[in-house]
Parts: C-alpha cells; sequence; structure tokens
C-alpha cells in the first residue's frame, strides 16, 4: 500500500520561517526515533512555498565572502548560508520550491542518491507531460539542453531530509544574471513559461507537479490537515 504523504502549500514565505519549519518538522522525526516512538503515525510533508527574493549558498560557500553577501543584498535579495549540498542558487517569485521533509525508510531504495534520482525523475516526467524534453547532466538538477530549469540542493540526516528543489515557473531569470547558478560555468537557466511560450505560474503548475511527484514517490498524496497545519506553526513561533 502506498504511504501517504501530506501536502503543505505554505504559500508566500520568506526564507528564514521556512528554515525554522523545516528544522522543527525534521527534529519531530528524530524525536521520535529517540523516543522508540512509532514512527508510522508521523507522514511524511511535502512543504511548497514561493519565497521572497533570496540567494542561498550550499555547504560549498567559500567563494561567497562577506563582501560578495553585500553585493548580492544590495540587489534587494536576502541572502542565506545553509547546509544543503550544492552552491549558491536563486529563490524568488515565480519559483516553486519543494521541501520534502520525509523518512527515506519509506522509500523502496533509502539511499540518498537514489532519492535525489527520484527528484530529477519528477520533473522530467512533469516536463515531458508539457512537451519540453527535460534531463539529467552530470551536474545534479534537470536541464533543458545546457539551461537548468530546476536545481535540487538536499539535506539528509539520520534518513530525514530537508530542503530540496527549486522549480522555474514564470521566474523573473535576471536575478540568476548576478550570480554563477550552482557554481557551473558556460550554463543558463530556464523556465516552464519561456520553454512553452506561455505563462506558467505556480499555482498552474502545482497539480502538475503533484501528479508527477505521486507517480515517481508511489505514494498517496493528501492536503495536511488545517489542524495540523496550525500545531505545526504555533510550534516554530
Amino acid at each position: 500500500m502506498a504511504h501517504v504523504v501530506h501536502v503543505w502549500n505554505v504559500g508566500r514565505m520568506t526564507y528564514t520561517p521556512a528554515l525554522r519549519l523545516q528544522k522543527h518538522l525534521t527534529e519531530r522525526y528524530k524525536s521520535a526515533i529517540d523516543s522508540s516512538s512509532n514512527t508510522k503515525s508521523i507522514n511524511d510533508i511535502l512543504l511548497l512555498v514561493e519565497h521572497d527574493p533570496v540567494y542561498t549558498v550550499g555547504i560549498r560557500n567559500r567563494e561567497y565572502d562577506k563582501k560578495e553577501e553585500m553585493r548580492l543584498k544590495n540587489l534587494g535579495a536576502e541572502f542565506h548560508r545553509t547546509n544543503r549540498g550544492g552552491l549558491i542558487t536563486f529563490h524568488g517569485p515565480g519559483q516553486l520550491v519543494a521541501y520534502p521533509i520525509m523518512n527515506l525508510k519509506n522509500l523502496e531504495n533509502p539511499g540518498v542518491r537514489c532519492y535525489v534520482s527520484a527528484i530529477e525523475e519528477t520533473i522530467i516526467m512533469m516536463c515531458k507531460a508539457f512537451g519540453i524534453r527535460a534531463e539529467r547532466s552530470p551536474h545534479t538538477g534537470v536541464w533543458v539542453a545546457d539551461n537548468k530549469i530546476c536545481a535540487i540542493g538536499i539535506h539528509a540526516s539520520r534518513y530525514i531530509t530537508s530542503h530540496g528543489l527549486a522549480l522555474n515557473c514564470n521566474t523573473d531569470l535576471k536575478w540568476f544574471e548576478h550570480i554563477v547558478p550552482c557554481g557551473i560555468e558556460g550554463k543558463g537557466v530556464t523556465s516552464l513559461t519561456r520553454e512553452l511560450g506561455l505563462e506558467m505560474s505556480i499555482n498552474r503548475t502545482i497539480p502538475h507537479f503533484l501528479r508527477s511527484f505521486s507517480s515517481t514517490f508511489k505514494c498517496k498524496l493528501q492536503p495536511l490537515p488545517q489542524e495540523s497545519a496550525e500545531l505545526l506553526i504555533a510550534g516554530i513561533q
């Protein structure tokens, strides 16, 4: 029987509260494991977020000193250093950011590499449904030719995942001109809107993304109950 993943679309949210929410959810999972409770009573949660403009760097962040941080902040964006994999990227309006808070042991293959591959497959299959030929490359993420359409950077601790993917829907791609996205020279970025030649908002994209996610991860998606969402929000305040 397919395991249940609760979908929580939190809407527009700045980056810091989203980090706190992820931390709260992952610690909740780990506490259940430490107390030997029945972790099956805790459902995986797929957070869907749209961020205000923010540049984030992963654990390989040596190139971005205080001077670089201030340069990017002066563009009108926030700047954050995180514990995810990967280098620098941008999140902002028009970009669907998904943070799966999942126990990898719920998957057929609990390996981190297989998990990242499944995220890539989710986006590839969704793009295929739109008639977009998206693919993997030696670099993590999903690409349309030499242009990245979806960035991926994850963290896993004791099989519990955080961070995730950022899919450009109708993002203003000019934000990426100020960085070397994901540290990859000579490559560009693209979006669903650019590839399809029509406006693809986040809300228009979400049903297609969820359908592909459910199929790839062999899970049953259900909305997170409002009462549960309120309790979780209270936990980070």
